[in-house]
């Protein structure tokens, strides 16, 4: 069960415990993140599940698909260790993972 760290827009940090095999935006969701919308319930057709990944986890998650790496492109807030939280499932191996909700666009 690989337990996240997730950094808030507030700058909040907490802890979550998440199930292997599920989406990180699932696991968020589960454990309140109000901060992740995910609109389009994870089909990779919006942005609003949108999160960076910090200390060094982004190589572990594995590359962006196609459709993933236009829309954080596209975003005002775009950086490097975006991902949308829909297209990564959890594995034992993200043990300590470490996330940051990105700002919504507006």
């Amino acid at each position: 069960m690989p337990r996240i760290q997730v950094t808030e827009l507030n700058g909040e940090v907490q802890w979550i415990d998440a199930d292997e095999g599920i989406t990180l935006m699932e696991a968020l969701k589960n454990a309140g993140c109000d901060e992740i919308e995910a609109i389009c319930g994870g089909a990779c057709s919006c942005s609003t599940c949108h999160v960076y990944v910090l200390a060094g986890g982004f190589a572990a998650l594995g590359g962006r698909n196609e459709g993933e790496q236009l829309l954080v492109e596209e975003s005002a807030h775009y950086q490097d260790n975006s991902r949308l939280s829909c297209q990564v499932v959890l594995t034992a191996s993200m043990d300590h993972l470490h996330v940051a909700v990105a700002p919504m666009e507006g």
